[in-house]
């Protein structure tokens, strides 16, 4: 938690979520909290909705805010904006000389997938 914090002050989050116009006026909404509600919070809770990641929200920021303020404000530009925290902390702890030339083309590919999948006995040769 210490790295992530240190990799994403406070202030960088603002001015990053500012240069991508994700806050079109000063209001209720903390994007700090946001991140990190969505990041502590949401992505470690087992039931991932859209409810509970407001919750999530709403118990650690200083003024929560209604649904409609909130799921207003999931857009495609907030979006783009935690895109592009992503791809800083992947540049940012990755080690170039680490990753094999091969591997180096998958650079944009996260998958994260805990999906069990059971074949028809037929397919058991094939799979």
């Amino acid at each position: 938690m210490r790295r992530l914090t240190t990799l994403f002050p406070s202030e960088f989050l603002e001015e990053h979520a500012e240069e991508l116009c994700v806050v079109e006026r000063e209001g209720k909404l903390q994007v700090p909290v946001l991140v990190w509600a969505l990041v502590f919070g949401f992505a470690a809770d087992e039931s991932r909705t859209l409810a509970g990641f407001r919750r999530s929200y709403n118990s650690t920021a200083d003024e929560p805010i209604s649904p409609g303020v909130f799921y207003h404000r999931l857009t495609p530009t907030l979006a783009e904006y935690l895109r592009d925290l992503v791809e800083s902390a992947l540049d940012e702890v990755a080690v170039p000389d680490a990753v094999d030339a091969d591997i180096d083309r998958f650079r944009d590919v996260m998958i994260a997938d805990g999906t069990v999948l059971r074949l028809n006995e037929f397919l058991s040769d094939e799979f």
